[in-house]
């Protein structure tokens, strides 16, 4: 290892598969961590370095602040001198709440209401917070500042009024004990089941779905003949009560989705949509209203701004003097196609950490060590040298960078470079080299990456066996457009960021394949990230998209979607729950010899039932720590130590392992030891096909990344595929390689073209450009974003894109052997 002469000095540093690490790092440099994906690099990076950062800082609360959260932080480390506050902005797929936008996640908005206030035409005393539809002040009353009317109707409520409350009449009742209480209520209370709701009288129709008393009965609900006979005390509630109640409390998506589905939805009327009360929306700047200038692209909202000639040293002067430049950034950033009132739950993780990125210049720290997690995903080729620029900027600014990053391209301009490995889980963990980049020579990955950058680019496509034609699409930026997709053939959709690429693949082409009468969706096999799929996609009416003619859709039996959304939001969905693995395990440990014996069934092993998880943590594993003032973190349960089950059930053993432990295995581990499990052993190898060996079985889905989601559905999708075909499968993913390494993206990649050479259909929306050089087929969009997109400026093989003048051939030119 190079010695430096003063830097941030990490001594045994042994969090997660970190293996009591040592290693040296400058200050005020750039410094790229790299490694293959599970190496341990974000361990270094964020939980030791930024983890101990925040620990310290932690220690200047009050104490009995401390005492609450001091499990949550735990960085693992021995000791780290020179080390600078910390700032780290991760990968998120969440910006905040259901109101949060670009705009309050940049904090631009404050100052674009500050401006409206001090420099808007005729303000009438408004101040800022006039200007929010997030305020009373500002917020329409009607609506609540949503913009949107949610009512529950007879209609919407009881969809089927032929059938009685028996036959399930009241569809918009919650399902499960809440449901049947319901139910019961009602029983007790006289009301007739067994009628038609179209044949009971209209009072009674009335009190159940709106009435506001709330009356307490008893309860003598009918039970089996095994189970305890206990009557309780029942409290009615309307079914609109407890709508409308629902939507306002709940902080679920699904339960929101569910509940939403049983209201008629309309736009305001008292504020058309807009949001804003009367007085906010009559006031002007640059002749706007703000909600106007807040659904413009941003380089519009640059241009506009610019425009503006204010007083000199005047508020006007000041506000613009720091919105402009932060608006430059965040185009910089390949930001421009988006809105300032754009919801950031539609965002990417990418650009939510981009939009956060570009706040960060305007906060004017000095001295502190920025800690980015791949501030490149999701953006082109072209469009990364914003990233390396921004990291220059704030080094001149007097502060330190680590970048953990795969793109190599950027990886080669740091100043420095930690390569942390030599592979993943058990067999990474270890600083591989800390040293200047150029010196870097190395049998690793990452130094093979860095010496072989020069791509191989496809001129012998596979031969379409089909075509999917799509005529007059239309979606948000994309205006009649024709396009077509080969059947049989892996097709990659490129272009800059905002060019329309996953606008068209995963809202248009995912929504034509789902309302085509001959293609299943498979996604509802997916959970909460199949719903979020669909969500995308939606019908053409609810997701503002159309089309004016498809053809050759008749070809497709099935359509899978795999996105980067979470495979659940909590540590209760794991690695080994979601590919369906876990089930085959709780079979092993039930026909054991010892089960038997107590009589124990499969239930016993799961986590989620009462019979065999911990008491404490509910099978969870971990505990949420929850501070009024920071955001709730999980920490390992004090009583069964993150092992989820009680102490009897984990008596039970099968091959010397518990049910814990065999949750506590990595993948690769688990390939040895089901070696004789066939059905188990097929989902363990497809998750090692792509490059998720270093997972443990018991994995939470908060612990990860939205790459690791992707690959974990894909691998389940590869599963099925190999235990039964299906008819012609159309695979839809986008961005794919995010938070790969370029040795992942190889296994990846052949793992896709392995479902093209079975026949299959693969449609990726990418950025990687070794996965774009073995496409069969190139599709680009662009020529730039928002409403320079939406179009195709370049359609062939890699061969042939490398010879056109777009943002895509020239890198591709550029890299090609």
């Amino acid at each position: 290892m190079t010695k430096i002469d003063a830097g941030i000095e990490v001594r045994d540093a042994h969090l997660h598969n970190l293996r009591n690490v040592d290693v040296e790092i400058p200050r005020g440099t750039l410094v790229a961590v790299t490694g293959v994906s599970g190496s341990g690099k974000s361990s270094l990076a964020f939980g030791t370095i930024h983890g101990e950062g925040q620990r310290r800082y932690l220690e200047s609360v009050a104490p009995f602040a401390r005492r609450l959260i001091s499990s949550a932080v735990d960085p693992q480390v021995g000791s780290i001198d020179g080390l600078p506050p910390t700032v780290a902005l991760q990968q998120s797929t969440t910006g905040g709440g259901a109101r949060s936008t670009v705009g309050t996640v940049s904090a631009l908005s404050n100052s674009i209401r500050l401006l409206y206030s001090r420099a808007g035409d005729n303000p009438k005393g408004l101040y800022s917070d006039s200007f929010s539809p997030n305020t009373p002040e500002g917020m329409c009353p009607a609506c609540q500042g949503t913009g949107t009317v949610h009512e529950p109707t007879e209609a919407s409520m009881v969809p089927d009024p032929t059938l009685s409350i028996e036959e399930g009449a009241i569809a918009a009742w919650p399902g499960a004990w809440a449901g049947k209480n319901f139910h019961d209520i009602l029983a007790e209370l006289g009301y007739d089941l067994d009628s038609p709701w179209q044949d009971l009288p209209k009072r009674d129709r009335e009190w159940i779905l709106f009435t506001d008393e709330r009356p307490v009965v008893t309860v003598k609900p009918t039970r089996g003949a095994d189970q305890i006979q206990r009557n309780y005390e029942g409290t009615w509630r309307s079914v609109a009560s407890y709508l409308t109640k629902t939507l306002a409390e709940t902080q679920s998506d699904s339960l929101r989705k569910r509940v939403l589905s049983y209201m008629e939805s309309r736009v305001c009327e008292v504020c058309g949509g807009r949001r804003l009360n009367p007085d906010a929306l009559a006031v002007t700047y640059a002749g706007m209203p703000i909600d106007e200038l807040g659904a413009l692209p941003l380089d519009r909202v640059h241009a506009v701004l610019s425009a503006q000639d204010p007083a000199p040293n005047s508020a006007e002067d000041l506000l613009l003097r720091q919105i402009v430049p932060a608006l430059q950034s965040a185009l910089d950033l390949g930001l421009a196609h988006l809105s300032l009132d754009r919801p950031a739950r539609t965002l990417s993780a990418g650009e939510l950490q981009r939009i956060r990125l570009a706040a960060q210049l305007r906060s004017g720290l000095f001295g502190v060590a920025y800690v980015l997690d791949e501030p490149s995903a999701g953006l082109h080729p072209a469009e990364r040298g914003a990233v390396l620029d921004i990291c220059r900027r704030f080094i001149d600014a007097g502060n330190s960078v680590l970048l953990v990053e795969h793109d190599m391209d950027l990886v080669a301009q740091a100043d420095w470079l930690v390569d942390v490995g030599p592979l993943a889980g058990e067999r990474g963990g270890e600083v591989v080299y800390s040293g200047p980049v150029a010196d870097y020579d190395a049998d690793t990955p990452t130094a093979k990456a860095l010496a072989n950058r020069t791509l191989s680019l496809c001129d012998a496509p596979r031969p379409a066996t089909g075509t999917l034609t799509l005529s007059g699409v239309r979606a948000r930026t994309i205006d009649g457009l024709d396009v077509s997709f080969g059947l049989g053939q892996f097709t990659a959709v490129a272009g800059v960021s905002g060019s329309g690429k996953s606008t068209l693949v995963s809202t248009v082409l995912a929504g034509v394949l789902r309302e085509s009468a001959s293609a299943v969706a498979d996604e509802g096999d997916e959970g909460d990230a199949g719903d979020d799929a669909a969500d995308d996609a939606g019908s053409a009416g609810e997701a503002g998209w159309g089309v004016d003619t498809h053809a050759g859709f008749d070809a497709v039996s099935r359509v899978v979607q795999i996105t980067q959304r979470p495979i659940g939001r909590t540590p209760r969905s794991t690695l080994a729950t979601y590919t369906g693995l876990f089930d085959g395990v709780r079979k092993l440990f039930a026909a054991t010899d010892e089960a038997k014996r107590r009589k124990w069934t499969v239930s016993r092993f799961s986590y989620n039932l009462k019979q065999g998880q911990c008491p404490t943590c509910g099978g969870a594993g971990t505990i949420e720590v929850e501070l009024v003032f920071l955001p709730g973190s999980y920490t390992t349960c004090p009583d069964c130590g993150g092992a989820r089950y009680n102490d009897e059930t984990l008596e039970v053993t099968w091959h010397g392992l518990n049910v814990a432990q065999v949750l506590d295995l990595t993948v690769d581990e688990a390939a040895d030891v089901f070696v004789d499990e066939p059905k188990i052993l097929r989902a363990v190898e497809t998750l090692q096909a792509v490059g998720l060996g270093y997972l443990r079985l018991g994995q939470g889905a908060p612990e990860l990344s939205g790459g690791e989601a992707q690959r974990i559905k894909l691998a389940t999708e590869l599963q099925r595929s190999r235990s039964a075909r299906r008819g012609h499968t159309v695979y839809l993913l986008d961005e794919p390689t995010t938070g790969l390494h370029p040795a992942d993206v190889a296994l990846l990649a052949r793992e896709l073209n392995s479902l093209v050479d079975a026949g299959q259909t693969v449609i990726v929306v990418e950025h990687d450009l070794a996965v774009l050089a073995q496409a069969d087929r190139i599709i680009e969009m662009g020529p730039g974003a928002g409403s320079d997109g939406g179009r195709i400026v370049a359609d062939g093989t890699p061969a042939e894109l490398a010879e056109r003048d777009t943002a895509t051939g020239r890198v591709l030119a550029a890299r090609s052997a």
